[in-house]
């Protein structure tokens, strides 16, 4: 079994933690404030990755890493403390360890709502998503056996936005379609621990994979869908609004082997609209 570090904590990574643990695998997480009554499976260790010193006493053994960070804000600052600061302190850290970086699929700057994968174009226009592919050019050039993974939007219990969007009858670009990208947080870990899977047993991997589900959708369709479901008015529309828009594919982590557990939005969203009416 593998000695594995998680940088980055949150409700992903934590249940990561929780997964791994329990194939057997000696799993330490990294958080600037650990929880106060951890359960046992995982092994928390204390620091900002912003700080050099901070992780001076970080133990430099692991095999396997994972960079699943969320910055403090959505600003410039922030994303350079983790993305650049970070991550280069982690790096010069841990040399020798293999690492997969949970990256995003807003690197992808395409607005008319062409198919996207692994391959296309990755040039955003916003700094914190150019913050991010820099971030992920560095890793993967530090050493050609690190990953990194393209998720899309992340949604499942607590990441409800659209459900609660869904309920204000909002204005929604009908034509041209806006395409949405989702992937459920269930998938997230599912996606994580099988590539780790797929690198202990020795199969050959790539350097990056788009990990979203199988239904990219029209906003439109999806909030629709969701009204319905929820016994609400459904969306008015609104004009078209200029900005990012595509479709991702997910055909290269299918050929994997990968199966999702919630390959549409309606499979995984009428899970959350069932607990929305109790």
């Amino acid at each position: 079994m593998a000695k594995i570090l998680i940088v980055g904590c949150g409700a992903i990574g934590s249940e990561l933690g929780r997964v791994l643990s329990a194939q057997g695998h000696d799993v330490t997480g990294l958080k600037r404030k650990p929880p106060l009554s951890a359960p046992g499976l995982i092994n928390y260790a204390t620091a900002d990755i912003s700080s050099a010193a901070d992780l001076s006493d970080l133990d430099t053994d692991f095999t396997q890493a994972f960079f699943i960070v969320s910055p403090d804000g959505r600003n410039e600052q922030s994303y350079r403390a983790v993305y650049q600061t970070g991550l280069g302190n982690l790096l010069a850290k841990l040399p020798k360890t293999q690492w997969l970086m949970v990256s995003s699929t807003s690197v992808y700057g395409q607005i008319q709502g062409e198919w996207v994968d692994e391959d296309s174009v990755a040039q955003p226009e916003n700094i914190t998503s150019r913050l991010i592919r820099q971030a992920e050019q560095t890793l993967m050039d530090f050493n050609p056996a690190n990953i990194v993974v393209r998720f899309s939007g992340i949604y499942g219990p607590g990441r409800e936005y659209l459900l609660r969007q869904a309920m204000q009858t909002p204005a929604i670009q009908q034509s041209p379609p806006y395409f949405t990208n989702r992937i459920h947080q269930q998938d997230c870990v599912g996606v994580l621990s099988f590539l780790l899977e797929q690198r202990l047993a020795g199969n050959a991997l790539a350097q990056c994979y788009l990990a979203s589900d199988d239904d990219p959708a029209p906003t439109w369709d999806v909030m629709t869908w969701l009204a319905d479901q929820l016994h609400c008015l459904r969306p008015t529309a609104k004009a078209a609004d200029a900005g990012m828009n595509k479709r991702c594919s997910n055909a290269r982590l299918k050929a994997l082997g990968y199966q999702f557990h919630y390959p549409s939005y309606k499979d995984g969203y009428l899970e959350l609209v069932k607990l929305n009416r109790k």
